[in-house]
């Protein structure tokens, strides 16, 4: 039986991007607050040999910009974290590791795993040989979980060798966000969704990730994976598995993953028939994001390349509550706004009694706000004031919850605070299980199969649009269009 809060949390890739970033801060932030357990310890591991002090002005760098900064409690913090240089290559270096863990293990250890997919399984062989694996251990990876559905079993067979799936923690960042969570409870919260929430009355579902930034330095990580991979596969497949899950008996881990990886495993797979109608590859070109010039992907990579910065799929979920209700999937890199968000497209009413003077009378809309602004709209039907004479005149206006206005006296937490403390606590409700990981993967390897069969090309889009044309023809085939 593991321990239910462990003490101390070991940290590979400390010196990253990532933990610079999201990781320290996050930690810094629910230490001020008191949420970490008494005597809560972190190390800090990475390939790069330092001295301990000028690790901690790194993490010191790192935590200014954060809303709780202060210098006296961020010293504090920052002072009391080890750092150990550590090859992962070599596993003989773990013993070290041991020796500075000491006999923390029986007060529980949290491994992170903020490092390149290619050493999970070196670091868990490593953790292995030097006993520093046990009941009262976790670990947490971020993604990718491999790059196929062969790969990732391989991947989840090498840490399952060392860690049982409940003490495994696969980490998908937008499921710490608080409006994922609140979709959650939005449906199976409220009376008012659930009976509509069925190919009856829901037209289609939209899910736009749209990003303005290009390689941004991940040139060797990124060219040869493609958006596909990158987001459809993790971040949008989680966003589509909420969206259409079954309400699950209770919420709690296993009940929530089995609702989920039910979806994933109803997703109809494309074959060389459907990739040319039911999905569209692109790759951006020169242009500009906000009116300063951008070079293409080709130019920042250094070569041609046929790997996809878009990907738009028309999606359908086989089963009896979406029959025929398509899933229009969207991301792409060099867009001209960054935002994610979910719309919920319902049908018309099936027979309008008003004869508009102005206007038209609309579908409803749900759109499920996650970037930049958390935020849950309403578009319905209203009449304008009048006297009507000549017909009623129509309009749309939206019920609007903003949860940074409703809630503007609480602090806005980034989702990896949630995640780092679900860790901490074994709480593994907002990860990704590995049967959800092999089903994702293999509906993307059928969309890759499917393109390699009909020799889909990518195609160009300037940069600062909203992607390739053919994407919009896709979902105007269906007499529906983009939010954009």
């Amino acid at each position: 039986m593991t321990v239910e809060r462990t003490k101390t949390f070991v940290l590979f890739g400390a010196t990253g991007d990532l933990a610079k970033r999201m990781l320290f801060p996050s930690l810094y932030n629910l230490s001020c607050e008191g949420s970490l357990p008494d005597g809560f310890r972190v190390i800090g591991s990475g390939r790069t040999a330092m001295e301990t002090a000028e690790f901690h002005d790194k993490v010191i760098e790192a935590l200014k910009p954060t809303d709780l900064y202060d210098e006296a409690k961020a010293r504090k913090f920052a002072d009391a974290i080890e750092y150990y240089a550590l090859d992962t290559d070599k596993p003989e270096e773990f013993a070290g590791l041991k020796t500075m863990i000491g006999d923390a293990e029986k007060d529980g250890i949290s491994y992170y795993l903020s490092t390149p997919p290619s050493v999970f399984a070196p670091v868990v062989a490593g953790l292995e040989a030097a006993g520093l694996t046990g009941p009262h251990t976790r670990i947490a990876m971020e993604k990718p979980i491999g790059h196929d559905l062969e790969s990732s079993r391989e991947v989840n067979a090498a840490v399952g060798h060392a860690f049982p799936e409940d003490q495994v923690f696969r980490v998908d960042h937008y499921l710490g966000k608080e409006t994922v969570q609140n979709l959650i409870v939005m449906r199976f919260g409220n009376a008012l969704f659930e009976p509509v929430w069925n190919s009856r009355h829901i037209e289609h579902v939209q899910i736009t990730v749209a990003e303005t930034v290009g390689l941004e330095g991940r040139v060797s990580y990124y060219d040869g994976v493609g958006a596909l991979a990158d987001m459809v596969q993790n971040h949008m497949l989680q966003l589509l598995a909420l969206v259409a899950m079954e309400p699950p008996a209770r919420y709690d881990a296993t009940s929530v993953r089995d609702e989920k990886v039910k979806v994933l495993r109803a997703l109809r797979p494309l074959d060389s028939s459907t990739a040319a109608s039911n999905s569209v590859r692109g790759q951006y070109g020169s242009g500009a994001i906000d009116g300063q010039p951008v070079k293409s992907y080709a130019e920042e990579l250094g070569k041609p390349s046929n790997t996809e910065t878009f990907v738009a799929v028309k999606a359908f979920v086989d089963n009896w509550r979406w029959q025929g209700v398509p899933f229009y999937l969207r991301t792409g890199k060099r867009m001209p706004a960054k935002v994610s968000e979910i719309a919920i497209q319902f049908r018309q009413v099936p027979h309008s009694i008003f004869t508009p003077k102005r206007g038209s009378l609309l579908p409803n809309t749900m759109v499920v706000g996650l970037q930049p602004d958390e935020s849950i709209r309403i578009a319905m039907m209203v009449k304008q004031p009048g006297l009507d004479r000549g017909g009623i005149e129509l309009d749309e206006v939206s019920l609007d919850v903003s949860l940074a206005a409703e809630f503007d006296k609480s602090r806005r937490r980034v989702a990896y605070e949630r995640l780092l403390l679900d860790l901490i606590e074994g709480d593994n409700t907002l990860f990704v299980r590995r049967d959800e990981i092999e089903a994702a993967w293999m509906w993307i390897d059928s969309i890759h199969r499917a393109w390699e069969a009909s020799n889909l090309p990518a195609r160009t889009y300037t940069s600062g649009t909203w992607g390739p044309g053919a994407a919009q023809g896709m979902i105007e085939r269906d007499g529906a269009s983009w939010r954009d």
